[in-house]
Parts: C-alpha cells; structure tokens; sequence
C-alpha cells in the first residue's frame, strides 16, 4: 500500500502537498469566479499549492478566455481535445505534482479558508485514507421552485453536513459523501486504480455521472477509507435553467442509465435482479413519459419514470455492446464503453 497522508506544506524535493484540479468546458465567467476563490486563500495555503485549469474541448473563443484566465492566475493550463469530465480529470491527475489532488467544479467557489482546512485535514488523516469530500453549499442564482421534490435536492449537488467522519461509517450521515465539485484524493492510490472511468463522467449535454463513486468503489476494494470534512467548504453555483422540469427529468434519466451501467459492472446477476422490477414500474409508467415536459404536475413519479427509462434503456444498451464485442463488431477496449449511452436520448 502506497504511503498515505503527509503534514502539510512542501516536502524536501520542493513538491505542494495539494495540487488544485478545476476542469471547465465553455464556462469562463464562472471559471473566473473559481479562481479569484482561490486568489483568496491564505498565502501560507497557495504557497503549498499548485493550480491546474484543463480545458474539456472549449470551442475557440471560450477557449482563449479560460487560457487568459489561468495566465492571470498562475495556473497551469492544459487542454484536452477529447471531450467528458472524467477524461479531463484524468489529464489533471496525470500531471499533478502535489501529493493530495483536490478537484473543485468551475462552478464552485471555495470559501476563503477551504484550501488551510483541507491541509489540516490532510495531515490528521489516518496513513489509509485515500479519498476525502467537503461541504457544498448552494449558491442560488433563481429560486428553488416549490415543486421541487424534497428527495430530490441532492441532484442539485448540495451537502450541508458540517462535521467530519468517515464515510459509511454508522455514525456519519448518507449525506456526508464525496461529490466532483469539491473532493480530494491522495494522487498514488488514486492512479493506483487507474483514476476516472471515462465510460462515466458528463460530457455535454450528456449527464451521465457516478464517475467519483465508481472510483471510490475501487479505492475501498483496496482497503482504503474515505472521509469528509464540512469545514472544508465551497459555494456552489446553482444554474437557474437546472430548476426547470424538463432538467430534473433528463437528470433522472442519466442517473437510471449511470446506475445501470455500474450494476452490470458489479455483475449479471445484479443487473437481472433490478431490471424486471423497473420494467414492470415503467410498463405503468409509460404514460406519464409523454406528459409535456414544461409541466410543474406530478413531478415525483415522473422522475421515477424518468429514472426507470434511464435505468432499462442503459442496461439494454450495455447487453447490445456485449453481444456486439462477442462477435467481434464492436470496438476495442474501452472506445465502445465510451460511447455507450451516446444514443441514449435521441
């Protein structure tokens, strides 16, 4: 097991302890607003750091902005041509220096204190944590529409939880997990299990996710632990066209598509045993798919509809890509998982 957590500050071949991981595709104005967050941090933390913005396939002119924006921030740029989240967090932990890799959403300001709480956090952690997630606070840019299903907040991204634990562990909350837009990972256990699947992880308009989780999975296989630290805080942007019903619908679809893919990961026989529930829950759902999307009216079970569409049609396509590579027609390797739910809305 590769060593684990060190005392904050630069080891003795000059190395930061933490390097600062924030990938954005097309968003400059709130890449901007990341940044002078970290502007912000205490010069004692920056001096421990190293920032790195990667450009997830920008078009050119959004490109040249978010290039501007790291010159003036001291940051390392980097840019892949090759679109998808996971695929730009994996060129971050690929290049990073520090020790611990922390990753922040370009839309997430961490608060003035987040990068000395993280340090700290890193030098209590035990020598087997791997893994650590922080609170993510919502910051509003329209209201929270009261249809909004209670139980449905967390797709928004939003952890309030202020204290610390590990994660799983009885006396810590569900809530309390590791979430993209503020986490960290010690960098050698996390290349140790081959980093992000990029199977997983958004790219454009495609919200599959799960891409963290599945990571986690693989770092618990290999007998790490992970924790969280609400002191460890970041604000986190939430867009007004998210609070929309045909947003939240399409949300639910990819998270059932996401779950699927990671069951029929876990094994065959898991998938076989969801999958005819959801089907005979989508069989008396069907009418409520061709309800028109801008309606406010029986948002709850259209989300499970939604959710069980996502959740059937991910598992059918994955079968199909098997069956497709068992007789040779499908690409190689990782390109056809890669492409998986690709078709999934159209």
């Amino acid at each position: 097991m590769p060593p684990g957590p060190e005392t904050a500050g630069r080891g003795a071949d000059g190395r930061p302890t933490l390097s600062v991981v924030v990938c954005t595709h097309a968003r400059p104005r709130y890449l901007a607003a990341c940044l002078h967050g970290l502007a912000r941090q205490s010069a004692a933390a920056r001096a421990r750091c190293e920032t790195i913005v990667v450009d997830s396939a920008s078009p050119p002119l959004p490109a040249m902005e978010v290039a501007a924006l790291a010159a003036a921030a001291g940051a390392r740029l980097l840019r892949s041509e090759t679109p998808g989240l996971s695929v730009a967090r994996n060129l971050g932990l690929a290049a990073a220096s520090g020790r611990w890799i922390a990753y922040l959403d370009d839309d997430a300001v961490p608060e003035p204190d987040w990068a000395e709480a993280l340090l700290a956090r890193i030098a209590a952690l035990p020598p087997d944590a791997a893994a650590l997630g922080g609170r993510i606070l919502p910051e509003w840019e329209a209201p929270l529409p009261p249809w909004w299903p209670d139980r449905l907040r967390g797709v928004l991204t939003i952890v309030e939880w202020p204290g610390f634990g590990e994660v799983g562990a009885p006396e810590t909350p569900a809530e309390a997990a590791v979430y993209g837009a503020n986490m960290a990972f010690a960098v050698a256990p996390l290349r140790a299990v081959g980093g992000f699947d990029a199977a997983l992880g958004r790219v454009g308009a495609r919200l599959l996710s799960g891409e963290e989780v599945e990571a986690l999975d693989r770092l618990w296989a290999h007998d790490w632990r992970v924790f969280y630290d609400g002191a460890v805080a970041v604000r986190h942007h939430i867009q007004a066209e998210r609070l929309r019903p045909g947003w939240l619908l399409r949300r639910l679809y990819w998270q059932g598509a996401t779950d699927a893919l990671r069951d029929r990961r876990r094994g065959l026989g898991r998938s076989l045993r969801r999958l005819p529930p959801r089907l005979a829950r989508l069989a008396v759902q069907a009418p409520l798919l061709a309800w028109p999307e801008a309606s406010v009216r029986l948002m709850r079970v259209r989300c499970g509809a939604a959710y069980n569409l996502g959740y059937a049609r991910g598992c059918l396509l994955a079968a199909r890509t098997l069956l497709r590579r068992g007789s040779g027609r499908g690409a190689p390797g990782g390109a056809a998982r890669g492409r998986l739910f690709g078709d999934a809305t159209r």
